[in-house]
């Protein structure tokens, strides 16, 4: 099959959604089937046989992207449209893959061109909206109709995780969802080595969060929860992630609440750094207050074997359970218990994050995407009557 997948983010880069598209579009053409990739200018290309990256132009004064809704990306993906449109024309496609907010414009280009019609859902674009700015709540109505329309108007829907598949069936109980979860990061890269126990002189048991510090990631919750632990077993926590203004605004908080001692806070590193960060620690902490998307974190965590502590919510039991994790209610009190109990019993540390790898190997590893997303390439030739064609007939 030839696909257009419609990328609305800088790509390639190490975060989030990208590692997702990049993932899929390398499994796409090692089973065979063309990509042309339609995405914004910022990014770095990619060598991957059956694989082409198109970009926009430049517009006039927008670089470095950032993540979520902005007027800049409102711009930049007018110009991604436009873009679409042309490779649309150009080429015949048997399926458009549109990720995130890019199927507003594909269902439109739709109604000419006529192709199969996935919608790649990562998030609803309706709740981040309200999520990061809480004056639009009285809105939500009309951001729910327009995601209603983008899912009846695809052929097949493609959520991550089960909050998004059970969202798409309250806008069309009949929609063909076909789920793709996120998968661990477990490749380690090491340009320059930084020994975390060494370099901030940590004793006993380390803990580690990694991610940005807004309010949902649960930062005060944590801070407050290491006040009320009371163990002799010595142990401190590490905090990657975070702008300088998120991150004075914790220190003077760990300040106040006198554990300066035991917090170190040392800003962020890349995305790609991930295990090897990981892998230094001996409890991962996903200390999250709400959310409905799971953490893509969260995935990598359980591959690292090493065992997770995390507080007790929706985002979070989608993938995981008591059996994988520690759980702990999302307050201070509970999140301090769970956490001293794995702070002085090595053998539950090492219970839980075996169980949580073998969770990750499952379920959450490039072999099971791999699977799943051949399952999926067999249900859109099946059902949707796609025309295969040879190869080089486009190429």
């Amino acid at each position: 099959m030839k696909f257009l997948l419609i990328a609305p983010q800088p790509f390639f880069s190490v975060r989030g959604t990208p590692i997702a598209v990049r993932l899929l579009s390398e499994t796409l053409c090692d089973l065979g089937h063309q990509v042309d990739i339609s995405t914004y200018h910022e990014g770095t290309d990619l060598n991957v046989k059956g694989l082409r990256i198109f970009r926009i132009s430049k517009p006039p004064f927008i670089k470095n992207l950032p993540i979520g809704f902005s007027w800049k990306k409102v711009i930049t993906d007018l110009f991604l449209a436009a873009l679409s449109l042309r490779l649309l024309i150009k080429n015949k496609y048997d399926v458009i893959h549109a990720v995130e907010e890019s199927i507003f414009f594909a269902v439109f280009l739709n109604i000419f061109f006529k192709k199969t019609l996935v919608y790649d859902m990562d998030s609803s674009m309706s709740d981040q909206l309200v999520e990061r700015n809480e004056s639009l709540r009285n809105y939500q109505n009309l951001f729910d109709k327009f995601e209603r329309l983008a899912v009846k108007n695809s052929d097949i829907v493609v959520p991550v995780c089960g909050y998004l598949a059970d969202k798409v069936k309250g806008y069309d109980p009949n929609k063909k969802i076909f789920m793709l979860e996120d998968i661990a990061y477990e490749d380690i890269i090491i340009d320059k080595e930084e020994n975390l126990r060494q370099q901030f002189n940590l004793k006993g048991v380390v803990a580690l969060y990694n991610g940005n510090l807004e309010h949902y990631q649960g930062i005060d919750l944590l801070l407050e929860s290491i006040v009320r632990i009371n163990s002799s077993v010595p142990y401190s926590v590490i905090i990657i992630g975070g702008n300088q203004k998120d991150i004075s605004k914790y220190e003077k908080m760990a300040k106040k609440l006198n554990i300066l001692d035991k917090v170190h806070f040392i800003g962020p590193r890349g995305f790609k750094y991930l295990p090897y960060y990981l892998s230094q620690a001996d409890i991962l902490l996903s200390p999250r207050i709400k959310g409905k998307n799971t953490p893509m974190k969260l995935y990598s965590y359980l591959a690292s074997g090493k065992p997770v502590l995390a507080t007790r919510i929706y985002s979070h039991l989608q993938a995981i359970d008591q059996l994988t994790s520690k759980l702990a209610d999302p307050d201070p009190a509970s999140f301090a218990i769970g956490m001293q109990e794995l702070i002085e019993n090595e053998n539950l540390r090492n219970t839980i994050g075996e169980a949580g790898r073998k969770l990750a190997k499952n379920y959450y590893s490039l072999d099971s995407f791999k699977f799943k997303a051949k399952k999926f390439c067999a249900e859109l030739e099946l059902n949707y009557k796609v025309t295969i064609v040879p190869h080089n007939k486009y190429y």
